[in-house]
């Protein structure tokens, strides 16, 4: 599971780094199904983060990746 977690995230980031941000995989539970992400630059102060990473890294992984339940954000 992390493996297509990974690769997915790398179809990810792009445009989040057009926007002047990223992402960083800290954690996938696989038994609990829940990814844990850091999102950095922009990202990581932009009011709209919390939108981006349910509606739209969230649903990408949910979409792509058997077994994903959840996306959080740590620091």
């Amino acid at each position: 599971m992390r493996a297509l977690v990974e690769e997915t995230i790398e179809v990810i980031r792009p445009a989040l780094q057009a926007d002047g941000g990223d992402i960083v995989l800290v954690d996938v539970d696989e038994v609990a199904g829940v990814v844990s992400v850091t999102l950095t630059g922009a990202c990581g102060t932009c009011p709209s983060s919390t939108r981006t990473l349910k509606v739209g890294v969230e649903r990408i992984l949910k979409d792509r990746v058997a077994g994903v339940t959840g996306v959080v954000q740590v620091a």
